[in-house]
């Protein structure tokens, strides 16, 4: 695409937008503007292509479209099936998955669709069997209880919050650790690595229905080979979120024992973070599950979104191209870079490296809370998130952790010297600031101090660091 279509197709819609609502206009200019102008090292989000951007915002969103592709609720869906059919197609056909499902809205949607459908398939329960047609009105009371006492007896064996699981492998406030009784598996203290006998030993004492494996804040490969047999030797079913590392797999990065695809019974994803697409969730199974995972709306998804639908076809399009594996390498390569870079200069890593597009930090020991260092890298132009860390002693509000990834910052064309160019400037701004008081002069967990002058330094060298790598040069809105 030429750069005057995208640049005529981007100030239309705005002018459009601005005729009706002016400040949800400047918002939109105001977000890219800061986009460009921020190091971007949140390690969940990336930057979607224009095409992507822009197939979002077409009459697709007037649709309802319950059901799946040929079997609707709706009439008039044939231009959906066409999106829908197409998703599905480009995801089989990237990762190797003999059914794919693109309709849930976000990540946790996908898990929550694959619980459910593991469930439907697993569990021998009357009022589950009659939960599972489409008019779960017809449920009585009596159904309701029984489902209820028969769901909260079976078992989930999850990665831990603070060694990097996602809250929704069973983190008791998210809704899995409600729906499961649930145990968690950590990290070995040593080396902040996962212990697969420990695992396995986990797993033959609380024999659970599921076994969850993937992460959002571990910087390490998994063995899905090994995880697989552990879940084999005690009958469960093995589900694994790649939602963090799937442009790794798609960009066939993570092969053999570390591709979770053939390991899995299933697999969850979002579509953005390290895959670029648009922000959205998908489930891969095989024939066993598929019709479980295709009853996901109406039994836990709203409506399918087709205008997501359809950018989700053209953001896997993108990734089954040649030059998205070069991609997916070099996130690889500039985060271990980073890691480095960061070592290098002092700073304590969690597991002393990665393998994959993430890198935690440990920033206890310059004397500072995941909280105060998060903030004062933000004022300094650097946009990262707070995290816990294993055996956490902050919590998972305040935190002792910064998570930080490349998969943004490597879509912008950065490469490894221009990571360690980074990593000095986040150790510049994580030397320079010490911890605030309260205002009755006991320490605080969120307060901090910072020289104004060493943050609008920082700032300035990330704008100068990140001038030769424009974001979206093709657009301009002026």
């Amino acid at each position: 695409m030429s750069r005057n279509a995208e640049s005529t197709a981007f100030r239309s819609a705005l002018e459009v937008i601005r005729a009706v609502e002016p400040r949800v206009a400047d918002a939109i200019g105001a977000e890219l503007a800061d986009q460009r102008e921020s190091l971007k090292l949140i390690a969940s989000e990336n930057y979607a292509s224009p095409a992507t951007l822009l197939t979002m915002g077409n009459w697709f969103s007037d649709k309802y479209a319950e059901g799946t592709v040929g079997r609707r609720f709706y009439a008039g869906c044939q231009n959906v099936d066409t999106v829908e059919a197409l998703a599905a197609e480009h995801a089989k056909e990237l990762f190797g998955a003999s059914h794919a499902y693109v309709q849930p809205h976000s990540g946790i949607d996908a898990n929550l669709v694959a619980f459910w459908a593991v469930l439907a398939d697993r569990v021998e329960s009357p009022a589950l069997k009659k939960a599972q047609v489409r008019q779960v009105n017809d449920l009585t009371e009596a159904d309701w209880f029984a489902l209820r006492r028969e769901l909260g007896n079976q078992r989930m064996l999850g990665m831990s919050l603070d060694a990097g699981g996602h809250l929704t492998h069973g983190f008791r406030p998210n809704i899995s650790g409600k729906m499961f009784d649930q145990r968690s598996y950590g990290t070995d203290p040593a080396t902040g690595l996962i212990d697969y006998d420990r695992v396995a030993e986990a797993a033959r004492e609380f024999k659970p229905l599921i076994l969850v494996a993937g992460y959002s804040a571990y910087p390490r490969k998994v063995n899905f080979r090994i995880m697989r047999e552990i879940a084999d030797s005690v009958g469960a079913t093995f589900m694994v979120d790649m939602a963090h590392f799937a442009g790794l797999v798609a960009g066939k990065v993570f092969t053999g024992d570390f591709d979770p695809v053939p390991h899995a019974h299933i697999v969850t994803t979002t579509t953005h973070k390290s895959l670029r697409g648009p922000r959205g969730g998908m489930v891969l199974c095989g024939p066993e599950l598929a019709d479980q995972v295709d009853r996901g709306c109406p039994m836990v998804l709203g409506g399918p979104l087709p205008h997501v639908m359809a950018a989700k076809a053209v953001a896997l399009a993108e990734a089954r191209r040649p030059d998205f594996a070069d991609y997916a390498q070099r996130i690889v390569d500039n985060a271990q870079a980073l890691a480095e870079g960061l070592l290098r200069r002092g700073t304590t890593l969690v597991t002393g490296g990665t393998d994959n597009h993430l890198v935690l930090l440990d920033v206890s020991g310059h004397g500072l809370t995941g909280r105060q260092a998060e903030q004062a890298l933000l004022d300094s132009g650097i946009v990262t998130n707070r995290n816990a860390v294993p055996q956490d002693r902050n919590g998972a509000w305040y935190t002792s952790g910064i998570r930080i990834g490349t998969p943004a910052l490597t879509t912008r064309g950065l490469g490894t010297a221009e990571m360690d160019a980074t990593a000095e400037l986040i150790h510049t701004v994580l030397s320079q600031t010490t911890p605030g008081a309260n205002a009755d002069g006991t320490p605080s967990k969120a307060k901090y101090v910072l020289d104004p002058a060493v943050a609008d330094s920082v700032a300035k060298q990330a704008t100068d660091l990140l001038a030769g790598f424009p974001l979206y040069p093709t657009v301009t809105l002026d």
